[in-house]
């Protein structure tokens, strides 16, 4: 671990009204006395815990601007070392020359996410509690912010060190009595194990299953709008981003490349995507655009399919719902330019498809608010079920988790065969082993790297 003293602006690089230089590490102090003056334009030289002191940052004999100092000493710090914060006048210039000048006193610029890694290194906090730290900061709708909120404050955190600590027991259990068969019976002994793996692996298995819903949470339900090209497909994602974010014209083919947009409709987060038209074209970027359509749709939560029901369903139409149900997307069909004379109806997509289908005019912005409260009925199930509860809405951590499961349903396996107790401990050990990687404590440097470089600057 490094052990030299850090230094970053910890606010956005955008004029506000105030800025924050955060500096951590042994030499905190002696740079703050080297860089700032109180009012009196005396040095600070003796530093109480938990206090702000008023003055002056200075570049030898000139003022940089007026701030307050915070002083936090170790441990007691968010890093566990010794921080001074600087509030000052939010300018980019003058956050700039502040760091500047406490570079030049000793400090070296963090990298990103150095400060929480240092406080996870400190024991401030654990991995899954650090990697809540960035989700807060990248939180972009209620929901997500207070299961990150709960995350930081330890939740995941404890479920886990509830859940080790029973396998912990087991273990330990079974070594003694393979050490000291004398004083440690295991007659029944596989029968009770059962009871407590099965047990762990239902506690672990809800875990599990609020991936997907955790997922949704913090990057949003992703959504796909397809059609074939001059259906209103751009419309519709203007109508719901409330402006002009697509270009819409009569001329088909106008929508080239993907175009995305975050909604938030009713507390459900939508990351929506509007598409190029789907259609065979002689134009080398419409094709590229058409690929980029689809490789999005595969992976989509959500596809938002708009036809024209003024016109006959195509066989670009017909293609789009193939696709749809050989990749078993959830879909929602949408008759558009209903303010039209109707040639498609509900009756003609219910041959292909049992996806629900809404009339809309997106000229006229009528069953819109239809389309919205399905998104709404369809998404908040899943956060309504789970609102008490902790999501996982990290890849990492539910690897883990699945690991920790198929762990322990080889100890369940084990059981039912009459194996020796020596499997239980080895499958056990691995369990606990999967676990505390998401807590951090069974975790390479590398991986611990790799978290951090994703946080942002001065964070």
């Amino acid at each position: 671990m490094n052990t030299d003293t850090i230094a970053a602006i910890a606010t956005g690089m955008t004029p506000s009204g105030i800025g924050i230089i955060r500096v951590s590490g042994e030499d905190a102090f002696s740079i703050a006395s080297s860089v700032f003056r109180k009012k009196n334009n005396e040095p600070l030289t003796e530093y109480e815990d938990h206090r702000a002191y008023f003055g002056y940052i200075r570049d030898q004999e000139s003022i940089l601007d007026e701030v307050i100092l915070l002083v936090f000493k170790g441990p007691r710090s968010f890093t566990g070392e010794d921080t001074v914060e600087i509030q000052c006048h939010g300018g980019v210039l003058v956050m700039k020359r502040i760091l500047e000048v406490c570079i030049a006193s000793g400090a070296r610029c963090a990298e990103p996410g150095e400060f929480t890694k240092r406080a996870f290194l400190n024991g401030k906090m654990d991995l899954s509690e650090a990697e809540a730290v960035m989700d807060v900061i990248s939180s972009q709708n209620d929901m997500a912010l207070r299961n990150s909120v709960k995350q930081m404050n330890g939740s995941l955190y404890r479920k886990i060190v509830d859940i080790r600590e029973k396998i912990l027991y087991e273990i330990a259990f079974i070594e003694s009595a393979l050490d000291d068969p004398e004083h440690f019976d295991l007659t029944g002994y596989p029968e009770k194990l059962s009871v407590t793996v099965l047990d762990i692996l239902k506690e672990l298995e809800k875990l599990n299953d609020s991936f997907e819903d955790g997922r949704l949470l913090s990057e949003g339900v992703r959504t796909v709008i397809l059609g074939k090209p001059n259906v209103g497909k751009s419309s519709l994602l203007n109508i719901l981003a409330g402006s002009d974010r697509a270009i819409v014209t009569d001329i088909a083919g106008t929508t080239r490349d993907v175009i995305e947009e975050n909604i938030n409709i009713g507390g459900v987060f939508l990351h929506i995507v509007d598409t190029a038209g789907i259609r065979d074209s002689e134009d080398v970027v419409e094709q590229i655009g058409v690929k980029k359509a689809l490789s999005y749709a595969e992976d989509a939560d959500l596809i938002i399919m708009v036809v024209d029901s003024s016109d006959i369903l195509s066989s670009e139409d017909e293609d789009i719902l193939n696709f749809i149900k050989i990749n078993n997307r959830k879909c929602v069909i949408l008759l558009n330019k209903s303010d039209l004379e109707t040639v498609t109806g509900a009756d003609e997509i219910a041959c292909y498809t049992d996806s629900p289908v809404i009339v809309i005019s997106a000229k006229d912005e009528t069953g819109i608010d239809e389309l919205k409260q399905f998104i709404i009925d369809e998404y908040s199930k899943g956060f309504i079920k789970y609102n008490d509860e902790i999501f996982i809405s990290n890849v990492r951590q539910r690897d883990s988790l699945s690991s920790a499961i198929s762990s322990l349903l080889c100890v369940a396996e084990s059981i039912s065969t009459n194996m020796s107790e020596d499997f239980y401990s080895i499958d056990l050990t691995a369990a606990y082993d999967h676990l505390g990687q998401i807590i951090g404590e069974q975790v390479d440097d590398d991986v611990i790297n790799e978290i951090f470089e994703k946080f942002c600057m001065g964070k």
